[in-house]
């Protein structure tokens, strides 16, 4: 998933063909699988597990599906040995990108991500490139059920979040990664439902394409870096995408 903020991505990939929503669970699936070996496949006892079948639900993934990843990596029978790691680097124009993986061969992920940049008018840099023009954020996305400005407002400051966005389906409150829970559970009890909580990289500044080539590329360059198994999550500070 890329960008921020991520719903409306979320939304074109609900109505994804079958061989899209394959891929999203895939990525999915590599997630609880880490997640489970790390904190035990317990959804009451392990808030990020909770979290990602939430997240796994609202890109429509069928329970059967979810359950049988649950648990093979219970049972640890899923062999696999996924590491993160992060890779920056450049689009077009300068746009900066942060590539988030998961990967059991550390030297293809590199490769082919590296050919994505160089294919499509970029290039990779070294750790740290861009990454200090991002802030990490918790974004809670909610279902908006015609809520006025002053309610959202109240809730927003009681449940600890520190700003909010109101769209025409969805309400989006922004809060420190540290309080990630503390604002999902507050606005649970107050009625609202999650539609995504996660943490995010947020652009400090936004960078435009206005040449037609460069808008290409930079699409293309997504679509490659999400399109690819490894990957988990693409952060950049592209205001022109269209989701």
């Amino acid at each position: 998933m890329s960008g921020h903020s991520k719903w409306s991505t979320i939304k074109r990939k609900k109505e994804a063909t079958d061989a899209v929503r394959a891929k999203i669970f895939t990525k999915i699936g590599r997630e609880i699988t880490v997640c489970i070996k790390e904190g035990g496949g317990d959804p009451s006892t392990n808030s990020k597990l909770r979290d990602l079948i939430s997240k796994a639900k609202a890109n429509n993934l069928p329970n059967d599906n979810i359950d049988r990843v649950i648990k093979k990596a219970s049972g640890g029978d899923d062999k696999n040995d996924y590491v993160s790691i992060v890779y920056e680097g450049y689009g077009p124009n300068g746009v900066a990108v942060i590539v988030e993986t998961l990967t059991d061969n550390k030297n293809r992920t590199a490769a082919d991500v590296r050919h994505y940049f160089d294919k499509f008018g970029g290039n990779m840099g070294a750790s740290g490139c861009v990454s200090f023009m991002f802030n990490s954020k918790a974004i809670v996305i909610t279902e908006n059920k015609g809520y006025d400005e002053d309610k959202v407002m109240e809730d927003c400051m009681e449940s600890n979040a520190d700003d909010f966005s109101i769209e025409d389906d969805t309400v989006e409150f922004i809060a420190s990664p540290s309080e990630l829970k503390t604002v999902k559970d507050g606005l649970e009890a107050k009625g609202y439902i999650i539609l995504s909580a996660e943490i995010e990289q947020v652009p400090d500044n936004y960078v435009s394409l206005t040449d037609e080539e460069s808008i290409k590329k930079m699409e293309l360059l997504l679509e490659h870096l999400e399109d690819n198994d490894d990957v988990q999550n693409v952060w950049h500070n592209w205001e022109n995408e269209e989701c």
